[in-house]
């Protein structure tokens, strides 16, 4: 089975040697995604909108692959101030209150730019749904 490989375009995939989106079969695997438009941080300081742009964009990007948010498995919550986990739970909720993936949320030391403050990756099976 060959997998596909979708991009967003950014210019540090080629640099980091990463995809947006990997599928094989039925599963996707998205990476780590933060709240980054246009190559830069949106919302600094506001970990619920950070949290809500990373949840927008990995929609999207699972979408551009034939996915649904609802065959979304598991999400990872990678926050570095999780005295904050209320403000991303909450928005992580709002996406998923039915689908209910397994999750989990831990605190690193840092973010690829101090300005982000919420990366996600999520696994998705087609018709989890």
């Amino acid at each position: 089975m060959t997998a596909l490989r979708l991009g967003s375009g950014a210019p540090w995939e080629a640099v980091v040697g990463y995809s947006r989106v990997v599928v094989a079969g039925d599963t996707a695997w998205v990476s780590g995604t933060t709240a980054t438009v246009d190559g830069q941080v949106v919302h600094p300081g506001d970990a619920g909108a950070q949290t809500r742009v990373a949840l927008e964009t990995i929609t999207r990007s699972l979408a551009d692959a034939g996915f649904a948010p609802g065959d979304v498995v598991r999400t990872r919550l990678y926050v570095t101030d999780i005295s904050r986990w209320e403000e991303v739970g909450r928005v992580h909720g709002e996406f998923f209150r039915d689908v209910r993936p397994a999750t989990a949320m831990v605190q690193v030391a840092a973010l690829i730019d101090p300005a982000m403050l919420v990366e996600i990756e999520a696994d998705a099976v087609r018709g989890a749904a």
